[in-house]
């Protein structure tokens, strides 16, 4: 954990430093072919396919798609990354750590760019965050500032039992897990948590631990986040707050307060790395980017729900939130 973030510093001050890479893409009949595999279809990973292709549409690259969606199966994701191989895609991109490691096993001399990926160096994608000439891969990480998160979920509520799901097959998942133990215990809470294997259970998860704790937690775990009405519903009927770190996905719910990446712009960032491979850049040294501009970033409170709670969201933390939902309107700051 202390090496990652270690790590992350060091690529704030290299942001877009892109360099190295096997191979170069090349254009096929007049164009490139981009091959793209998301693990699962949801709010924040449909976002990030959004931005990459507006960013794209505004460059003078002439590019076409192939779209693929693993529906959060693991081996789909090896059959999609076989197919572009059969394809001969330009550039391979993986949407979730899943689907980034299934390129990355099947390709060594085309481009694998990976999107949303919270430690990509755990997860085996590239031998650090400033990348390497040994490698073809590179990408954008979606890592959150967990500890922040609890710290604002624990000082707003009074929450002292932290509860948390999250998928147990899943790198990007365990890795957050330990990340929120981390936070909790060290901000003197006591976490708790429930792992599940797909997202038909993540509402029995939250039943077998919402009597014992004070509020629950949820990371930008795919296969939670994908069934984030499931927790709210069970929060909800307890009356206990939720914190999501993805606002991306709690339009219509009862979730107390999101906190995390617009993840268009991951898309974005995911897009402009894709044209420097394009425009002539090797890929492997390009290494991980983190995004860093407050813009990129969302805080939501919903201050219906902290009425029905009995909490009172202070002055200080509405003056920072890009959206608070009141008296059922949406409004954005």
């Amino acid at each position: 954990m202390k090496k990652l973030i270690a790590l992350s510093l060091v690529m704030l001050l290299s942001l877009f430093a892109f360099a190295g890479g096997s191979k170069e893409a090349s254009a096929s009949d007049g164009g490139y072919l981009i091959g793209v595999s998301k693990l699962m279809s949801h709010a924040a990973l449909d976002a990030v396919e959004e931005g990459m292709q507006d960013y794209l549409a505004t460059t003078d690259l002439s590019v076409s798609y192939d779209f693929q969606n693993a529906n959060g199966d693991i081996s789909t994701s090896a059959t999609i990354a076989q197919l572009f191989r059969d394809e001969n895609v330009d550039v391979a991109v993986g949407i979730a750590t899943p689907t980034a490691q299934a390129l990355a096993n099947i390709f060594t001399d085309v481009p694998v760019v990976f999107a949303a990926v919270t430690d990509p160096v755990d997860a085996g994608l590239v031998p650090s965050l400033e990348g390497s000439e040994d490698t073809n891969v590179c990408g954008v990480s979606d890592l959150s500032p967990v500890e922040s998160q609890i710290k604002l979920l624990m000082d707003v509520t009074g929450a002292k039992v932290i509860g948390n799901i999250y998928a147990s097959g899943e790198a990007n998942g365990v890795a957050l897990r330990n990340m929120a133990q981390e936070a909790v215990e060290k901000l003197g809470g006591t976490f708790v948590d429930a792992a599940i294997t797909n997202s038909s259970e993540v509402m029995m998860a939250a039943q077998s631990i919402i009597d014992r704790v004070d509020a629950i937690y949820i990371a930008t775990d795919n296969a939670v986040i994908s069934a984030l009405s499931a927790v709210d519903q069970v929060c909800s009927q307890a009356g206990k707050p939720l914190f999501s770190s993805d606002p991306s996905g709690i339009a219509g719910l009862d979730c107390l307060i999101a906190w995390g990446f617009n993840y268009y712009s991951i898309g974005e960032a995911t897009g402009k790395a894709i044209e420097s491979i394009l425009k002539g850049t090797p890929s492997g040294t390009i290494g991980t980017v983190m995004l860093t501009d407050p813009a990129d970033f969302e805080l939501w409170f919903n201050l219906d729900t902290a009425e029905k709670l009995g909490i009172e969201i202070p002055q200080e933390y509405l003056d920072m939130a890009a959206v608070i939902i009141q008296n059922g309107e949406t409004i954005t700051k």
